[in-house]
């Protein structure tokens, strides 16, 4: 197979190449009013309060849960691309709290490249998949300029199991699965200054399934949880405050970061949607007056195939953090949730 830098091929990289969050919500604002909820009974989780995958009941012990996502390529190596989508993928149906059956390959390949690159990209798609207990069962091709590669996912969860963004309380504890800053470290990827190391540790994490994480989750019983991904930190921590009606309060100083990823802030190696996501939430957002640029910026960060964001009660935190210790998985508290109507506070 020949040696080619995918990365130079795209003009953004991962989930930062996701539209903007303002200009998803206008174009989304319409199209919900066309399904509104009373009509459509058995759909538990849809566009009228929107959430990381759709939840459709099927009956009173089983409900499918849909979701779909696809992107240029975030690292240079075909086969780790191809399994970083997937497990992005698939992260969707975790957060929502199920198990994923199977999924549908979505690809998009430019004709000049070799179609050896592109049998990489699927065979690392389908070791996420496998290492889920699922299968890839089919899938969809285009011819494009620049290469992009996803999964339509199908899981299962019983109804009575379904989390969402929504639940939080006052008093939980919020818990995060991963480190933070693949945004900066994979720009610093394609700008041609970020460290082997760097790029390899933030690979290994992006491709880590939050299967055993969700698990966990599911083992101790929490009261909310989504995916840190595309926008940011403080984005998804605003989405649950939201649709949960609360405050929520993030520690700077308690937060797990990525080998590397606060030297490349440093240098400004930003994507694009880092702007984007500041721009819009930012306004819901408190910061101390002496935080540095830099760090309020990682806080906006897109992050590919990041960690879960759990909403916990706080007795039971140490279980969850042993629990999730217990399974292979990391574990973070970084803040907690108090009354409030949707605002973010973050703190030293």
């Amino acid at each position: 197979m020949p040696s080619i830098k995918l990365t130079a091929l795209a003009a953004c990289a991962g989930c930062a190449a996701k539209l903007s969050p303002r200009e998803l919500a206008h174009v989304l604002q319409p199209l919900a009013a066309s399904f509104p909820a009373a009509e459509f009974p058995a759909m538990l989780v849809g566009l009228e309060a929107p959430d990381d995958a759709a939840v459709y009941q099927l009956n009173e012990a089983q409900a499918i849960i849909a979701t779909v996502d696809f992107f240029p390529p975030v690292v240079d190596d075909p086969f780790s691309f191809g399994a970083i989508a997937a497990a992005n993928a698939m992260s969707d149906v975790y957060a929502m709290g199920g198990e994923v059956l199977f999924g549908i390959n979505l690809v998009a390949f430019p004709e000049h490249l070799d179609t050896a690159i592109l049998s990489e990209i699927l065979r690392g798609g389908a070791h996420s998949l496998r290492a889920g207990g699922a299968a890839i069962v089919g899938g969809h091709s285009i011819k494009d300029d620049e290469p992009k590669y996803g999964v339509a996912v199908t899981g299962l969860v019983h109804p009575q199991r379904v989390l969402t963004k929504g639940g939080a309380q006052v008093g939980d504890v919020l818990i995060l699965t991963k480190p933070l800053g693949t945004g900066v470290i994979t720009t610093a990827l394609k700008r041609g200054v970020a460290d082997q190391a760097d790029v390899e540790a933030a690979v290994q994490s992006m491709m880590r399934l939050n299967r055993a994480a969700a698990q966990a989750a599911q083992a101790v019983g929490v009261h909310a949880m989504t995916d840190v991904t595309g926008y940011s930190l403080l984005g998804h921590a605003r989405e649950m405050a939201s649709l949960s009606h609360v405050d929520i309060v993030l520690s700077y100083s308690a937060l797990p970061w990525l080998q590397g990823a606060q030297r490349y802030a440093e240098a400004e190696c930003f994507p694009g949607g880092a702007n984007a996501n500041r721009a819009y939430y930012e306004p819901h957002v408190t910061f101390p007056e002496d935080l540095p640029h830099t760090a309020r910026m990682l806080l906006f960060d897109p992050q590919t195939s990041g960690g879960l964001l759990i909403a916990v009660m706080a007795s039971r935190a140490p279980a969850l953090l042993d629990e999730l210790a217990a399974r292979g998985a990391q574990g973070w508290s970084i803040g907690h949730v108090v009354q409030g109507d949707g605002k973010l506070r973050v703190e030293h």
